[in-house]
């Protein structure tokens, strides 16, 4: 068997921000922990900081006053953060920048009297963050049927956003359907679709055609995830979704001579290492990597953060 390994794959520069994020803060805070919703949508993420004693809260009244408390890199509201400062919380902020981007045009679209389209799943952490921005403003559409159905004329002032992780191909038909029931929607000023889910997309549909089973590692939840295997499937390759080794079914690889394996921007490395050695044990694989872009991209950890950490260096040096 043919192992193709695409790259880019796994974890994006928002995704590491975010874990190291909740590194460095049990290293300086300590535990317990407090992080808003998950830090990244991987359970074995997930799973890992809860042994390390991380608490994972979906609402901030499970914080105990005075506490740290981490966002986690999909966004929060206006509404989350008033709440935290309520409690008198130490906020680490670890939203994605990228999402930070969509909220302030959200925040800007909102003052100058736009309606604002917001393109995405509704339920997402990520979107429901987003909505909380401009609640009034801010109507959900998640297909094409969805823009013909909305209230507006054309003479209302329209502005679109999209979630960052969604199909690129989805959007454009969504975005197709606004701009024409709307043509004078206003576009962001620049592509909503992070770079990452834009990359891992495009190595797909690159790569995917020439095999016979596509492998994405990474979890249910993980929007860029799923879009990844819907992508395979409907360019004609069979996609499976798995969060490790142990959710392999060998009956996929009956007859399959070649098969592409990628990570959605939340997965960890490892498990894709430990899928690649099952399929080589197992079926004598022979492995090829695949570059269809390189990224450099990286982000500051959290300015609170590097706050604390400054602070607690000049205690340890006052102290020697």
């Amino acid at each position: 068997m043919k192992i193709i390994l695409a790259n880019p794959r796994g974890f994006c520069a928002g995704v590491n921000m975010a874990i190291q994020t909740v590194e460095e803060a049990l290293e300086i805070v300590g535990k317990p922990l407090y992080v808003y919703h998950e830090i990244v949508h991987n359970r074995h993420v997930v799973e890992g900081f809860l042994k390390q004693g991380v608490v994972f809260v979906d609402t901030i009244d499970e914080v105990p006053a005075n506490s740290t408390v981490i966002f986690s890199a999909h966004g929060v509201s206006p509404a989350i953060r008033n709440s935290a400062k309520q409690r008198d919380c130490t906020m680490i902020d670890a939203t994605c920048p990228l999402v930070t981007k969509v909220h302030m045009e959200a925040i800007r679209y909102a003052k100058q009297g736009y309606n604002i389209i917001l393109i995405g799943h509704a339920g997402h952490d990520e979107v429901e963050g987003t909505v909380g921005e401009a609640p009034n403003a801010i109507t959900i559409v998640e297909s094409p049927e969805d823009v013909e159905n909305l209230p507006f004329t054309a003479e209302d002032k329209i502005a679109y956003i999209t979630q960052t992780t969604l199909s690129r191909d989805d959007a454009q038909r969504i975005i197709k359907a606004i701009v024409a029931k709307f043509p004078h929607a206003k576009i962001p000023p620049s592509e909503d679709i992070c770079y990452a889910t834009t990359n891992r997309q495009n190595a797909i549909r690159a790569m995917a055609s020439g095999t016979d089973l596509v492998l994405v590692v990474g979890s249910q939840n993980s929007s860029n995830s799923v879009r990844l295997t819907e992508i395979a499937e409907h360019d004609g390759t069979p996609a499976k979704l798995v969060d490790d080794r142990s959710e392999l079914c060998h009956e996929w690889f009956d007859g399959v001579e070649s098969v592409l394996i990628t990570a959605g921007a939340s997965a960890p490395e490892n498990l894709v290492q430990e899928i690649i050695e099952e399929l080589v044990h197992t079926y004598t694989g022979e492995v090829e990597e695949r570059q269809h872009v390189e990224e450099d991209m990286h982000f500051k950890l959290p300015v609170t953060l590097r706050i604390l950490r400054d602070q607690q260096a000049t205690e340890v040096s006052s102290n020697s």
